[in-house]
């Protein structure tokens, strides 16, 4: 497994929507952003997309693997290797919004994301269909973050 950075136009859009399934929302912030990709045998298997928001500040809006290769360590190594080139960037705090419960959160935890704040309705309000997760539907958003 090889971690690059590389554009956004080389990463499967597909891939993208595993994280977001909201077309128009990947598409905001996707030409704008950093996209790293975790490759095997030349082919994409994860993405993650970062937007620099200040010289010492960063977000991360999406970070997905393909299904073939989740749970086998490789979204774990590609947020390490983002981490590491956004350190070498100058960037000193990473932040994100994810769901408020769910294997999203807890993987953002184990990286040592801390919980911000909260954001009620995001989902409901932002999303044009429900957004289901372990039969749930999603509805408030955790603001994470990471000093680095």
């Amino acid at each position: 497994m090889k971690f690059i950075e590389t554009r956004a136009g080389d990463i499967p859009f597909d891939l993208l929507l595993e994280a977001d399934p909201s077309e128009q929302s990947v598409r905001s912030y996707l030409d704008s952003g950093l996209v790293f990709a975790a490759v095997r045998n030349k082919a994409i298997v994860g993405v993650c997309v970062v937007a620099l928001e200040s010289e010492t500040r960063a977000e991360l809006f999406n970070i997905s693997v393909s299904k073939a290769f989740q749970k086998q360590g490789v979204g774990t190594k590609l947020l390490e290797f983002v981490l590491g080139e956004l350190r070498l960037k100058g960037i000193r705090r990473v932040e994100l919004g994810t769901g408020t419960f769910g294997y999203q959160l807890a993987y953002y935890q184990r990286q040592g994301f801390r919980v911000g704040s909260v954001i009620k309705d995001y989902f409901v309000n932002r999303y044009p269909a429900a957004i289901y997760e372990q039969g749930i539907q999603l509805k408030d958003m955790l603001r994470l973050y990471l000093d680095l």
